[in-house]
């Protein structure tokens, strides 16, 4: 039998990230000006982000140097364990061979560290006290919170208001790092409180908290504003996913004809992909990259691509990217850190230039998945995670009828150990689709500003 772990020494940490601008036929559209639709350059960034992580948003480099302090501090879990999925492969009596980059042993419990601690990294050097955030399911929030404990920063995090309640455990973890947890839509904001004056009983959703925390980032000189997701330096930081994984194929003897990553605002997508379309890209192989999304959510299958706000109050910048609307208030599903209305405008535009592909999934079969999964590999997979699994083991499936042996590799991008309410709600038969109606697409598109394109 194949080695069913493949590991990498400390010495194999990447000691650069890869910018997949450097090689796309078609770059996304400038960022636009919330108030006057004209393009902005990176000065207007400034109020919210350090010049450092401006620079790399910008960047047209393949290769930037990852700061030694930094990968000290990767030290801790990377290079993440790949794994071959053997007794899933078994379980689903496939010739396909399906392999996993599991980043969930990270202290946070997941791959949202790989960018906190540069991102704490770089407001550290400017000067920077103090860092206010979003969270959706609460996997960004802790790893943020953490991160600014490392380099002795104060952390401000509004958490969606739904995952607040149903993930007590994550606001847990946040506080024992020493962060500030405000449910949201919260009253601490002008944004929050108009919410909450129009619904008091609001869910809250991503596009709500990132309003809260732009703008308190941006009334305080001390405080800078981090973002988990979407962002190009983001997804920047988040490539050592997908880099140690090509090391550690290689080291399997195998490369894969598929890469699948769950996909919310596109970090964890684009971190294990984006080193494999390098490939495809600058040598022309021909391997697939599948975006896995929620039907409750479905950004990029059933989005438009369109400029729109990042956010529900209007305040950050307008980005060219697959959107339903930044009004848009999706259903309280589980994968919580995929409730988010629009994508990164890097995935948005290879998956609308054919690039990369993308499918949706109702909750339901997603933990139907997730089940299977733990039974057969003894990991439970965060609910975000387990949409991978899915599409992994419908592509293994797919893989036994037509004989091919392919090789599937996901990204298991972290643990579910606080998410065992939701596996109750499942287990229990209490767990219910609800996929976006074609009444709510069309009032959230409605909300798009009509800007050129």
């Amino acid at each position: 039998m194949a080695e069913t772990k493949i590991l990498l020494s400390e010495s194999e940490i990447p000691a650069r990230w890869y910018n997949i601008a450097a090689d796309m036929p078609n770059l996304p559209g400038p960022p636009l000006n919330p108030a006057t639709g004209e393009p902005i350059g990176p000065e207007a960034l400034a109020a919210i982000f350090p010049m450092a992580l401006i620079e790399q948003e910008v960047s047209r480099e393949r290769w930037i140097d990852i700061p030694e302090e930094v990968r000290e501090l990767y030290r801790m879990w990377r290079p993440s364990p790949l794994f071959r999925a053997h007794r899933l492969e078994k379980a689903l009596d496939t010739p396909a061979r399906i392999y996993y980059k599991y980043e969930g042993v990270s202290p946070a419990g997941s791959h949202k560290l790989n960018t906190a601690i540069p991102q704490v990294y770089y407001n550290k050097a400017a000067g920077i006290r103090r860092i206010a955030t979003e969270t959706g399911a609460g996997q960004w929030g802790s790893a943020l919170s953490m991160a600014c404990q490392f380099f002795g920063l104060e952390c401000t995090v509004y958490m969606v208001k739904v995952s607040y309640q149903q993930k007590p455990y994550r606001r847990i973890l946040m506080q024992t790092f020493g962060a500030e947890v405000l449910a949201s839509p919260s009253d601490r904001t002008q944004a929050g409180r108009a919410i909450l004056a129009e619904d008091p009983n609001s869910l809250g959703s991503l596009g709500i908290a990132i309003s809260e925390a732009v703008e308190d980032a941006a009334t305080r000189a001390d405080t800078n504003y981090a973002l988990g997701s979407v962002l190009n330096h983001v997804l920047l930081h988040q490539t050592v996913i997908g880099l140690e994984a090509k090391l550690q194929m290689e080291k399997a003897g195998h490369y894969p004809d598929v890469v699948i990553g769950c996909c919310g605002g596109g970090s964890n997508f684009g971190g294990l992909a984006f080193p494999f379309l390098h490939d495809r890209l600058t040598k022309g192989t021909n391997v697939r990259a599948v975006a896995v999304e929620p039907e409750a959510c479905p950004t990029l299958t059933r989005g438009a691509f369109a400029y729109d706000f990042g956010d529900t109050a209007k305040l950050t910048p307008m980005m060219q990217m697959y959107t339903l609307g930044h009004t848009f208030v999706p259903a309280g599903i589980h994968a919580g850190g995929l409730r988010y209305h629009g994508d990164s405008p890097l995935v948005s535009q290879l998956y609308h230039d054919s690039i990369v592909e993308a499918v949706a999934y109702n909750q339901t079969a997603v933990f139907e998945a997730a089940i299977q999964f733990a039974r057969a590999e003894g990991i439970v997979p965060a609910p975000e995670s387990s949409h991978a699994v899915r599409a992994a083991i419908d592509e293994a499936l797919r893989c036994k009828e037509s004989g091919e042996a392919k090789t599937i590799l996901f990204g298991l991008s972290g643990h579910g150990h606080f998410d065992l309410a939701a596996y109750e709600s499942y287990l229990s038969g209490s767990l219910h689709d609800v996929p976006l109606s074609d009444e709510a697409l069309t009032q959230g598109l409605a909300s798009l500003p009509r800007v050129g394109v």
